[in-house]
C-alpha cells in the first residue's frame, strides 16, 4: 500500500516534485564540482611538488642555513699572461657545491635510522662554471714628438706618448648543473621525476663509471645523444641516457654517480641534500620532529613546507576553491534544502483534505508522516541522479578544457641558492621558478557518496517540514475543506 500510494502521487504530482529535485540537483552539482576542482588542484600542487622533490620523496634533510653575514667561498679563475701578439685560448672550469654547505654522508645512515623512515639516499648538488676565452696583446702607436727634441732637464728622457690600439680579452662563461645520485638506490632523488626516453637510467653496478644521463632539454642544446662524450673538469663521461622531466625543469643538466660527483668537487663523503622516504605519510610531522631533534644543524623540508612557496594562478584558484568554493556550495545546498522543506510543507498544506480524510479512515499520524517522508526521499534522490549527472558534465567539461594554470616557485628554502642559480635545484634551489600546469577535474567514488548523502539528506529535511506539517492535521480539518 504504501509503494502504491508513493507511487501513484508522485505521478500525480510531477511539477511539484521536479521542482524540489531541481534545486537539490543543482546544490549536489556545485558540491561534486567544487570538490573535483579541489583534487584537481591537489593533484596540480603535487605534480608541481614532484618536480622538485622526485617520486616517493616526502622530505628531505639539508645543513641547516648559516648565520646572516658570515662569508661565502666565491669561485676565482686564473689565467696567465701571454708573451705572444696573437695570445692563445685559455680555460678554466670550477666544479663547486651548490650553496657551499654539505653534510657528512654518514647523515644518510643517522636518517635512514630514525623512526618512521622507510628508506633514506643522499645526493650531492653541484654547480660547474667553465670559463674559456683569449687575450690580444695591444701595440702602442707613438706620437710624433720624440728622440733628442723632447729630452728634459738632467737629460732624462720623457715618458712616451700615443695611445694603445687593438688587444683586450674574449672569454665565454658556460654554467651548467650537474647531480650525484646514489645509483645504488634508483627509487628515490629528484632523477625519479624524469623519465628516460632515450637509451638507459644507471645500474647499481656503476657506483664510480665515469657515465652521465643528460636532461633532454640541455641534450638538445649541446646537441647531445646517447653514446656521446660530456667532459667536466678534463674527466671525460660517456652519456648513456637522455631523461625528460615530467613537469617543469629537470633537476641538474647532468646526473652522474655520486662517488663520481664527489671527487671532481673534492667533496669526499659528502652530500648536500638526503631524499627521505616515511613508512607513511600520516607520519611524515612526527618523522620531521625526530630528524630535528635527534640529527642537530639540519633542515628537514617536507612537502606542506614548500607548499607554502607556491604562488601564482595555481595558488589563486586553490585558495578560491578551497574558500570561496566551499562556502558557496554549504550555502547553496542550505538554500535547496530549506527550499525543498519548504515547497514540501507547501504541499502538504494543500493537501489537508486527503490527509484528513486518511486520518479519519482510521490512518495513524506516523503513517501519514512515513509517507510524506518517503515522498520527500524519493524526490531527493531523483534530484541527487540529476545533481551527480549534472556534476560529472561539469567535472568533465574542466578537464577537457584543462585551464593551464601557473605555479610560481620561490624562497626555496634553508641554504640558499649557489653560485650563478641553479634550474630547478633539489627541493631549497627551486627559487624563481615557474610551472604550466593543465587543471583537471577527477571525479573519486568518495564524492559520487558524498553526492548520495547529501539526496537523502535533503530528502529526509524536506520531508520533516512536511511530515511535521501533516502530523498536526486533524479529521475535523479535512471536513472543513468540503465544499
Amino acid at each position: 500500500m504504501f509503494f502504491t500510494y508513493l507511487r501513484r502521487e508522485l505521478r500525480r504530482r510531477r511539477k511539484a516534485a521536479l521542482v524540489v529535485a531541481s534545486g537539490l540537483a543543482l546544490g549536489i552539482a556545485l558540491v561534486i564540482v567544487v570538490t573535483s576542482v579541489s583534487a584537481g588542484m591537489g593533484r596540480a600542487q603535487d605534480k608541481v611538488l614532484q618536480s622538485l622533490y622526485g617520486l616517493g620523496t616526502d622530505m628531505t634533510v639539508t645543513k641547516a642555513a648559516a648565520p646572516a653575514g658570515s662569508s661565502s667561498e666565491r669561485p676565482r679563475f686564473r689565467f696567465d699572461a701571454q708573451d705572444d701578439d696573437s695570445g692563445g685560448e685559455q680555460s678554466s672550469d670550477r666544479v663547486m657545491v651548490q650553496g657551499f654547505q654539505t653534510l657528512a654522508a654518514s647523515t644518510v645512515g643517522k636518517v635512514d635510522a630514525q623512526s618512521g623512515v622507510a628508506d633514506a639516499v643522499g645526493g650531492l648538488s653541484l654547480q660547474v662554471v667553465k670559463v674559456s676565452g683569449a687575450f690580444t696583446r695591444g701595440r702602442l702607436e707613438q706620437g710624433e714628438s720624440g728622440g733628442e727634441q723632447g729630452r728634459g732637464r738632467g737629460g732624462a728622457l720623457p715618458s712616451p706618448q700615443g695611445r694603445v690600439e687593438g688587444g683586450g680579452a674574449d672569454f665565454d662563461v658556460n654554467n651548467y648543473s650537474v647531480y650525484g645520485t646514489d645509483v645504488t638506490k634508483p627509487a628515490l632523488g629528484p632523477l625519479t621525476s624524469s623519465k628516460i626516453t632515450s637509451g638507459r637510467s644507471f645500474t647499481t653496478a656503476e657506483t664510480n663509471a665515469k657515465v652521465a644521463v643528460a636532461d633532454s632539454a640541455y641534450a638538445k642544446e649541446k646537441k647531445l645523444k646517447t653514446g656521446s662524450t660530456v667532459t667536466i673538469k678534463g674527466s671525460k663521461f660517456k652519456v648513456v641516457g637522455i631523461a625528460t622531466a615530467d613537469s617543469g625543469d629537470a633537476a641538474a643538466n647532468l646526473y652522474i654517480p655520486l662517488k663520481q660527483a664527489q671527487t671532481l668537487a673534492g667533496a669526499k663523503d659528502k652530500v648536500t641534500t638526503v631524499y627521505v622516504k616515511a613508512t607513511d605519510s600520516q607520519r611524515i610531522t612526527g618523522v620531521k620532529s625526530e630528524i630535528q631533534k635527534n640529527i642537530p644543524g639540519t633542515t628537514v623540508t617536507t612537502s606542506a613546507d614548500l607548499a607554502g612557496t607556491v604562488s601564482g594562478s595555481l595558488s589563486t584558484a586553490s585558495s578560491l576553491a578551497a574558500r570561496v568554493g566551499t562556502w558557496l556550495s554549504i550555502t547553496v545546498l542550505v538554500a535547496a534544502f530549506l527550499v525543498a522543506g519548504l515547497l514540501t510543507s507547501s504541499a502538504v498544506s494543500r493537501r489537508v483534505r486527503e490527509f484528513g480524510t486518511l486520518k479519519a479512515l482510521g490512518w495513524k499520524s506516523s503513517r501519514v508522516t512515513r509517507q510524506v517522508v518517503g515522498e520527500a526521499v524519493v524526490n531527493g534522490l531523483v534530484g541527487g541522479a540529476l545533481g551527480i549527472a549534472l556534476g560529472l558534465a561539469g567535472a568533465y567539461a574542466v578537464t577537457a578544457v584543462s585551464p593551464t594554470l601557473q605555479a610560481q616557485l620561490g624562497g626555496g628554502g634553508a641554504g640558499g641558492g649557489g653560485f650563478g642559480g641553479f634550474r630547478g635545484g633539489p627541493g631549497r634551489e627551486a627559487a624563481g621558478r615557474t610551472l604550466d600546469v593543465a587543471l583537471t577535474a577527477p571525479v573519486a567514488l568518495t564524492t559520487i557518496a558524498l553526492a548520495v548523502g547529501l539526496a537523502v539528506a535533503g530528502g529526509l529535511i524536506a520531508g520533516a517540514f512536511g511530515g511535521w506539517r501533516a502530523s498536526r492535521l486533524r479529521p475535523a480539518d479535512a471536513l472543513r475543506r468540503v465544499e
